[in-house]
């Protein structure tokens, strides 16, 4: 049982619909732009994104897909065997507006491991943060671009986002930690 619904489906769309205009009002249009989604969930996040920018603006954008798993300043800590997901990115980074996307901004480490993994494929003209969530409590001089709603949060807490593509349904709530 979930601790409180965050965002149902409806409000989660208009989120990723907001965002995308924000976006584009922002890069003057989708020109030399770029979404990758940081796996897992800022896949599907990336795509929807791209979708609504190809809707609103007629053109579409690239988009990728970057795994930062060997980025990671935790590594050693999450497991003998990591899944490695692969990068996808079949497009020339350099002097491309990039905007990672990711489904919860917390501590800003992922964010960092992207952009590490990022730099180390290209040199883009502008890296932006795209995230569903800003639940706080960073710990890196990180912040997002867009973000689809702040959530202040205590640390014996988790937010998750939830997407058709992984987990059947669309919403993002909030669960104490397990003990």
């Amino acid at each position: 049982m979930d601790k409180a619904l965050i965002m149902d489906e409806v409000a989660l769309d208009r989120a990723l619909k907001r965002i995308a205009h924000e976006i584009i009002e922002k890069n003057k249009g989708a020109q030399d732009l770029a979404l990758i989604g940081i796996h897992r969930r800022g896949v599907p996040i990336a795509k929807r994104i791209a979708s609504y920018i190809k809707e609103f603006e007629g053109t579409g954008v690239d988009i990728g897909t970057l795994d930062i798993t060997f980025y990671r300043d935790d590594l050693s800590l999450l497991a003998d065997h990591p899944v490695i997901k692969g990068t996808d990115i079949a497009f020339d980074i350099n002097k491309k507006t990039v905007v990672l996307c990711d489904d919860v901004l917390y501590t800003g480490r992922t964010a960092r491991a992207a952009l590490d993994a990022l730099m180390d494929l290209g040199r883009p003209s502008f890296i932006q943060l795209a995230v569903i969530v800003d639940r706080g409590h960073r710990e890196l001089p990180i912040r997002a671009d867009y973000v689809g709603k702040n959530i202040p949060t205590s640390k014996n807490e988790v937010i998750s986002v939830h997407v058709k593509e992984f987990d059947d349904i669309d919403n993002v709530v909030i669960n104490d930690l397990p003990v």
